[in-house]
């Protein structure tokens, strides 16, 4: 069960045969794996912070010597920061490793990799697909390998969303903000450190749906992204946070009223 998170229920069945566990905790995760039979670890190699005091080489570790399989969900990070999975930059091998998203530019494909001895398991089971035949995918995955490899789009857009990270962090400063950034640098994300956040994160989609931009807090960077929609994107964010700082004074209070506030997702529990 996943804190904040409501279900109308699940199969008995299916019960306690998930458990979650805290990035970054590697005592947590011993003790869950202690508790419980664990055959199979999946995760995500990097989502909002990155791995510390060697996060992931522990969980490799653990799951080789427990003979768990290791997989990682790479639909996100994946050539993010480097041609292929973002787990090549830690030097952590997942015995599976899944990709989509950027894999097909827009075109519906995911891929499965991993090794030999685990990919041949899918041997003794039956797998069908509607959509199998359906070559569109797989040819669009790998065109875009191609120029992928060609123009080295991971450092590009490593490099815009650095630049877009300073300016956040710039106009905070300037207007006494105090603001929260993290994520990949190619998909950055920024919060601000208030009680009316989610007002202001609704707030900000609003204004820049204004200027014609559909934009949130949270940014996937793409070749696309050219720099004279950089300057138009950060000079309207420059605004914005103006704007957040008068909120946060208690000025114009009444512009923060008739905006529909967005749905929070799952919150975290203490």
């Amino acid at each position: 069960m996943l804190a904040g998170l409501s279900t109308s229920g699940v199969p008995k069945k299916l019960k306690n045969t998930v458990f979650p566990f805290e990035y970054n905790n590697i005592e947590k995760f011993f003790q869950i794996c202690k508790k419980n039979n664990i055959g199979v670890v999946k995760m995500e190699v990097y989502r909002n912070f990155s791995p510390k005091n060697n996060f992931l080489k522990k969980i490799r570790n653990f799951c080789t010597k427990n003979k768990i399989v290791l997989i990682f969900d790479e639909c996100t990070s994946g050539f993010r920061e480097t041609f292929g999975g973002l787990h090549k930059k830690y030097g952590v091998i997942p015995d599976l490793c899944i990709f989509g998203k950027a894999l097909g530019n827009g075109y519906p494909i995911t891929a499965i990799i991993g090794k030999r001895e685990v990919m041949q398991s899918a041997q003794s089971t039956f797998i069908s697909s509607t959509f199998w035949t359906e070559r569109t995918g797989y040819v669009a995955a790998l065109k875009t390998l191609e120029e992928m490899n060609k123009i080295k789009s991971w450092e590009k857009i490593s490099k815009l969303g650095k630049l877009i990270k300073k300016n956040w962090l710039k106009s905070a400063k300037k207007y006494k903000l105090k603001i929260n950034i993290t994520g990949l640098d190619s998909t950055p994300a920024f919060s601000i450190k208030s009680d009316k956040w989610n007002k202001y994160k609704s707030y900000f989609t609003y204004r820049m749906l204004k200027n014609n931009i559909l934009a949130s807090n949270y940014i996937f960077l793409s070749i696309a992204h050219k720099n004279n929609l950089l300057k138009k994107y950060l000079k309207i964010v420059n605004k914005i946070f103006k704007e957040i700082s008068n909120f946060e004074s208690g000025k114009n209070l009444e512009m923060l009223e008739n905006i529909p506030e967005s749905h929070t997702g799952f919150k975290r529990l203490n």
